[in-house]
């Protein structure tokens, strides 16, 4: 019989996945064996909802909800954020108890984080950011720079890396009040040497807040140990918290007695319930809170940390690698000769859970692909990205994913 030139990839990846001590986990998740969804390469935007979470949130509807309605508060719901921030604080962040609360948007917890933060560094006068960083935490700054009259020193970084300790270096000063990075950059998956930056950024007097959107639940963190002094990340990426589950906030525990966030809500008081005349702000990490918490939010959420925390951060890693350098092997292979340029760092101590490909048509290439169920996604001007979920993405998938990319690009 011959060999074609798809049989030899794909029975590498069947023994990749034969050997993987993650696979089991894949079938936690629905969804992961649809024959219309061949590959599903897009965890690091939305990750698979497990079919703990679809019986998690009947029966929350049907009985914690709907059996004790308004008493539910009381019960549990009040506390939840805390709870459950010191469960991903435990299993996911390398922090300790009583530094992370979950609720409000990526955006928003964005937003105050910073604005906290300026305000313990009321005499200087400049944030520093790099160009290439997600458009949300760009934004954000402009707006609050603009706000408050300062000045923001952009990081000119290499959009097929990152930034640097050096790159960091050369703009921190005694002006600067705030460092925001990163710590996976969205579109390379460039690796940031957080403990580096922290250093950096403290010896200049600076704080320094890390988004953690593409690194928690696939790069392990440890936000104590590296002097981090803010940061937030969503939960709907490697999380698997579902599309707009809510995001998380961490603030250091050294920094949380002096610390006041812009937006006052009840929920965040001292005493709430007390409906006091005054804002005064709550002790410890519930000061980050403004509104009522989207209960409902957090429900899926729970489930993947229950996971991370049976599977671990280092082995997440260690498949997460993986699955990256397999990916790689196949586009050096299949998709470099077609004119493919690979966009992240080849070194995986560099890598976080994603890489990014570039070519001229891959705009056109996604838009067919989605229709075949290859699901990858874009990233201007002509980035492809495959974004590999440890827990639920197999090497059967990248291989196939991969083959359907190089058959675009040869038709």
């Amino acid at each position: 019989m011959m060999t074609t030139s798809t049989d030899v990839p794909a029975a590498r990846a069947a023994e990749l996945d034969a050997a993987d001590p993650l696979r089991p986990y894949r079938d936690l998740f629905i969804g992961a064996d649809d024959p219309s969804v061949p590959a599903y390469l897009d965890g690091n935007s939305l990750g698979r909802p497990t079919k703990a979470s679809a019986e998690q949130v009947t029966a929350f509807v049907t009985q914690s909800w709907g059996g004790r309605l308004i008493r539910g508060w009381d019960e549990e719901w009040y506390d939840l954020p805390i709870t459950i921030g010191d469960t991903l604080a435990r299993v996911a962040l390398g922090a300790a108890a009583g530094q992370t609360t979950i609720g409000d948007s990526t955006t928003v917890l964005l937003y105050k984080l910073a604005r906290g933060a300026l305000a313990l560094r009321p005499d200087r006068t400049e944030i520093v950011v790099d160009r290439d960083n997600f458009p949300t935490d760009r934004y954000v700054l402009e707006a609050v720079a603009g706000e408050l009259g300062l000045t923001l020193r952009w990081i000119e970084s290499d959009t097929r890396g990152g930034v640097t300790v050096d790159d960091l270096k050369s703009v921190v000063s005694e002006h600067t009040a705030l460092v925001v990075l990163s710590h996976v950059a969205y579109r390379s998956g460039y690796l940031v040497d957080a403990a580096g930056a922290a250093r950096v950024t403290h010896e200049t007097g600076a704080l320094l807040l890390l988004d953690l959107c593409h690194s928690v639940g696939s790069v392990p963190l440890e936000l104590d140990t590296w002097g981090v002094d803010l940061a937030v990340g969503c939960t709907y990426k490697y999380l698997n918290g579902g599309p707009g589950s809510p995001a998380f906030a961490y603030v250091r525990a050294d920094h949380q007695q002096d610390f006041v966030q812009p937006i006052w809500g009840w929920m965040g008081r001292d005493n709430p319930f007390a409906m006091e005349q005054g804002y005064r702000p709550a002790p410890g990490i519930r000061r980050v809170i403004s509104g009522t918490p989207s209960v409902l939010g957090m429900i899926a959420l729970q489930d993947t940390l229950a996971l991370l925390d049976d599977v671990g951060m280092d082995a997440v890693r260690a498949k997460s690698i993986a699955l990256t350098e397999y990916a790689l092997d196949l586009v050096r292979e299949f998709l470099v000769p077609l004119g493919a340029e690979i966009g992240s760092p080849e070194d995986s101590a560099e890598r976080g859970g994603h890489v990014i490909i570039d070519h001229p048509r891959f705009e056109a290439v996604v838009e067919r692909l989605w229709t075949k169920g290859v699901i990858p996604d874009f990233r201007a001007p002509q980035g492809l990205r495959l974004g590999l979920s440890p827990l639920s993405t197999s090497f059967g998938e990248v291989c196939t994913g991969i083959l359907a990319i190089r058959d675009e690009l040869t038709d």
